[in-house]
């Protein structure tokens, strides 16, 4: 089932029915015909039973004390009914998928972003929960005593901060969010002129020695900054004229809702100043508001707690970058590759082994790509360029093993690859 997800897309049951047309069932140890319970259900079950100790493995691996920990979350929404369920709940959807119900799922990486670890919550989990019972388990179940922990602003939240930065031999690396940027501001921790397109600005907490911030500037997410937000000021300026301009007067509640939702939709209420007199709308933008807030487009801080004989500023904000192959991970578990979704099971215990299986699958997708690493780095561009991972399994689902049979004499004959099959076995480590 795990080398299944690579190869085919679909359910178990879907999987179970290719026997006759491949041989993997086969060369996994099942002959014959496939029965979607004894050979998928009840291996995942007991696979399940298994994940702990698996994890576990994977951890004496891949990590070791000192390590670079990553950690984020995504969620994948499910269409159904799952009434008995006490994972499927709504909640806050990463992919923007409104009126569907959810899981959370939190995956653990190394540094090079190999997965490590994988966990369902309910999908009305929120990031921040997670993270101490994540350290516990890094500390823990995994024995890494020193680990620098790496993860999202939503993530190492303010308060999460000060509840676990007292954990002897923890470090962690996160982003500020805006509001604590302002704060900063206020406080004349740092200025404005101190963001820099080029150079790592850093700066210590007076009041936490031992905090270090980054300060970053970057040209391209300014831009993009800008432009979105002068987009939802034109979007909310049109839609709050068209209130305020029309004929018809109205009670203060029901201008209100209307305002509620043009601000809801746009997010940018705390640029707009508005009141109701006399059953009409007045408003304004709080140009001076907005206008701070273009200072700080393209901003961010990276704030950690190393010492700076553990890590130089360079190396914290080259840690926090490295969240992108956690989002990468997520990525691929949510193709046509690998196929998180849509979750064919209905029980609790089988949606949780079904996300395992497919974290095994991308922990073997991203072994595999290490080894082609060449085959893609020799590839041409543009037009030019020929592989994917995707390609290359398409390319090997054409070597066949067959049965041939003459007369009473039956042998198996296996496909001679071409050339570029070859090549990509050879970098697999493969012999058929």
């Amino acid at each position: 089932m795990i080398a299944g997800r690579l190869v085919y897309s679909g359910s178990k049951l879907s999987l179970s029915h290719r026997w006759k047309d491949t041989a993997l069932w086969e060369i996994c140890g099942v002959d014959g015909a496939v029965d979607v319970d004894e050979h998928c259900y009840e291996p995942m079950d007991r696979l399940l039973q298994r994940q702990a100790a698996i994890q576990q493995s994977l951890a004496k691996k891949h990590l070791q004390n000192g390590s670079l920990v990553l950690y984020d979350m995504t969620s994948s929404y499910f269409e159904g009914e799952y009434g008995d369920s006490e994972i499927v709940a709504f909640g806050y959807n990463r992919d923007g998928k409104r009126g569907h119900e959810q899981m959370v799922i939190g995956l653990l990486c190394n540094s090079e972003g190999c997965p490590i670890g994988v966990e369902v919550f309910a999908g009305n989990t929120q990031d921040a929960r997670t993270l101490p019972e994540k350290i516990q388990e890094v500390q823990n179940r995994y024995g890494i005593q020193e680990v620098i922990f790496v993860g999202d602003r939503g993530m190492v939240t303010h308060a999460n901060y000060e509840k676990v930065n007292d954990i002897k031999g923890l470090n962690t690396i996160s982003a500020l969010t805006h509001r604590e940027i302002v704060k900063l501001l206020e406080r004349k921790v740092i200025q404005l002129n101190m963001f820099d397109e080029k150079e790592i600005v850093e700066v210590v907490d007076p009041e936490k020695p031992g905090r270090r911030y980054c300060l970053c500037r970057n040209p391209k997410t300014a831009t993009k900054e800008a432009k979105t937000r002068k987009g939802l000021i034109e979007v909310t300026r049109k839609a709050l004229d068209r209130i305020a301009q029309s004929k018809r007067r109205s009670s203060r509640e029901k201008i209100a809702a209307r305002v509620g939702r043009v601000l809801g939709r746009t997010k940018i209420g705390k640029f707009v100043e508005w009141e109701v007199k006399e059953g009409r709308l007045k408003w304004r933008f709080k140009e001076g508001k907005i206008e701070a807030e273009e200072l700080l487009d393209g901003c961010y801080i990276i704030a950690a707690d190393a010492a700076p004989e553990l890590m130089a500023k360079q190396e914290i904000v080259a840690s926090y970058k490295k969240l992108a192959l956690v989002e990468q991970a997520f990525r691929n578990l949510k193709s046509v590759q690998l196929e998180v979704r849509p979750v064919y099971h209905k029980t609790d215990d089988r949606i949780r082994c079904h996300v395992f299986l497919c974290m095994l699958a991308y922990y073997l997708q991203w072994h595999m790509n290490q080894r082609l690493k060449p085959l893609f780095q020799s590839d041409g561009k543009n037009k030019h360029r020929e592989w994917t991972f995707e390609n290359v399994i398409e390319r090997l689902k054409s070597l066949r093993r067959e049965l041939v049979q003459i007369q009473e004499a039956a042998y198996t004959v296996i496909c001679t690859p071409d050339e570029d099959q070859q090549r990509i076995l050879d970098l697999l480590n493969i012999k058929l």
